[in-house]
């Protein structure tokens, strides 16, 4: 069997924030078809390990490469391979919530972008707000609209900062069946969670943050 390639290399990786160290010497190795799970109480550095890999911010040392480069935000290498829901989530608050999709389909490249978005839409549960616009979400419908936002797009690394917000039973069996798929896909994830049933499901390794 072929080895699978590696997607995203964290190497001692440390960060900051005035004296208090957040992250120290934080090392990781994630293939395709991996998916690591970040765990670690509230304040622990998930969120901040989340913003390093996305290129958001910069750690003080260490290195991290994906496929390979190194991470930029502004690389267009950065921005084709990574697909993330963090905490700062902005919509184009003019577009409906299928126009929106539709956008971010075609501006990435997919395939079948509106058959891909009609899927997508269906299988999150937001059919009966398909014409609506981000002000006028509730805040569950934002986070699977956020998330729907991922997966009408090609990438390499899905970046997922406790995905199981405000998703209810259904939605969350959605998600990690759709974690199976990027698997399958041979997609790279990496995901800070506090639902250790959704970590059992579909992690396949833990990296725990202070701890």
């Amino acid at each position: 069997m072929a080895k699978r390639v590696e997607v995203l290399a964290l190497r001692k990786i440390t960060r900051s924030f005035g004296e208090l160290v957040v992250l120290r010497e934080v090392n990781l190795t994630l293939r395709e078809g991996q998916v690591c799970a970040v765990v670690g109480p509230n304040g622990a550095g998930k969120t901040t390990l989340l913003r390093c890999v996305a290129g958001t911010i910069r750690p003080d040392a260490g290195e991290v490469l994906l496929l390979g480069k190194a991470v930029d935000e502004a690389d267009p290498h950065t921005r084709a391979a990574i697909a993330s829901v963090l905490d700062d989530i902005d919509f184009f608050p003019d577009l409906s919530v299928s126009e929106h999709l539709e956008l971010m389909a075609y501006a990435h490249g997919a395939e079948d972008p509106l058959e891909v978005v009609g899927e997508t839409i269906t299988a999150l549960g937001l059919d009966g707000a398909r014409d609506q616009v981000p002000p006028t979400l509730s805040s569950g419908q934002r986070r699977r609209l956020a998330l729907a936002s991922c997966f009408v797009r090609p990438r390499r690394l899905l970046i997922l900062d406790e995905p199981e917000q405000r998703l209810d039973v259904r939605g969350r069996e959605w998600l990690a069946d759709q974690l199976r798929r990027e698997k399958a896909n041979g997609s790279a994830v990496i995901m800070a969670s506090h639902d250790a049933e959704l970590v059992d499901a579909v992690a396949d390794i833990r990296l725990a943050i202070g701890e």
